[in-house]
């Protein structure tokens, strides 16, 4: 007779479950972002996206690109003109915040002090990843002696 949690090699692997998990998740990450995408963007792409990256100048909480305002079409034509002219989304950045400040950036400089942004919530998820799988993992170790003392 099998035993009431099934023998090792029929026991429920979460493991690889999760594992499967991260990785279907990855592959729609990768083809979902146009990572294999062959053609490049145009300059109408480049400045669209350019332009859902700036904070209007005269808008309260309003794209460049959603907003109507005349300082808002300043900046799309001011892009449009340096996207025509080669220049990078790095280079547009800089010479925008020259312009109108740091705040005209919607996101947030990935350098300095300000660069904990980015890194404190990816360290404060992978501590969480490793608590859970910690937990898991002792909770499963628990229940496997549990078996043992009933089995016994």
């Amino acid at each position: 007779m099998a035993e009431a949690g099934g023998t090792a090699a029929h026991r429920p692997r979460p493991l690889l479950g999760l594992g499967i998990l991260v990785v279907v998740l990855a592959g729609a990450l990768v083809v979902g972002g146009g990572l294999f995408s062959s053609t490049p963007p145009t300059n109408a792409q480049r400045a669209a996206a350019i332009d859902a990256q700036l904070r209007c100048p005269s808008c309260i909480d309003a794209t460049v690109a959603d907003s109507s305002a005349s300082s808002a079409v300043a900046v799309r034509h001011e892009v449009a003109h340096l996207v025509a002219e080669g220049e990078t989304a790095q280079q547009i950045d800089a010479d925008l915040v020259s312009r109108y400040g740091q705040t005209i950036l919607l996101r947030p400089p990935t350098s300095g002090l300000a660069a904990a942004v980015w890194v404190v919530p990816a360290v404060a998820g992978a501590v969480a990843l490793g608590a859970l799988v910690v937990v898991f993992w002792r909770r499963s170790r628990q229940l496997g002696r549990l078996r043992q003392e009933v089995d016994a």
